[in-house]
């Protein structure tokens, strides 16, 4: 279990996020059109996971459009913005932003997802929504970064993410 705030106030999630040199584990998460995605269909291409509780806070919706903006120059990497918000919200914000860099992937239909990669929001205000928090992973699905952002307020380390990226 990992500690974090939300305004200052503790918050705990389900677990930690995955090892550095770990293998990731698998997920089915729903893509904008209600279809499912698992990881196994995108081996061979660099993953960074955006992981947020929703795309009706201020935070999480600047962090999709940093990463869309970022995205639009990397090669063989997939940038996965990932929450439990509908498929249709992803889909309604993509649309009104421009965003077309960044698959969104909705958590709404798995339980596994939070607790693999340890991000369930446990108590507080946020309970049932992740925390956010960025994993990235190589072309062979093994994590080589992570950040579990302390406060859930706050962006995360896009400098960091990138230059783990290269």
């Amino acid at each position: 279990m990992a500690k974090i705030t939300l305004k200052g106030n503790p918050v705990n999630t389900s677990g930690n996020l995955p090892a550095k040199g770990s293998k990731a584990p698998e997920f089915k998460l729903v893509r904008s059109d209600l279809s499912s995605l698992a990881l196994s269909e995108l081996k061979g291409k660099k993953l960074l996971l955006n992981i947020f509780p929703s795309l009706g806070t201020s935070v999480c919706a600047t962090a999709l459009r940093k990463f869309n903006q970022l995205a639009s120059g990397m090669t063989n990497t997939m940038v996965l913005a990932i929450s439990k918000d509908l498929p249709f919200t992803h889909k309604d914000f993509c649309a009104a932003e421009g965003i077309n860099n960044v698959l969104t992937l909705s958590g709404f239909r798995d339980n596994l997802f939070g607790k693999a990669y340890g991000v369930d929001i446990l108590d507080g205000l946020f309970e049932g929504l992740y925390a956010r928090s960025i994993v990235i992973l190589d072309e062979e699905g093994k994590v080589i970064y992570t950040e579990l952002v302390p406060e859930i307020g706050q962006e995360p380390d896009y400098d960091a993410a990138l230059n783990a990226l290269k």
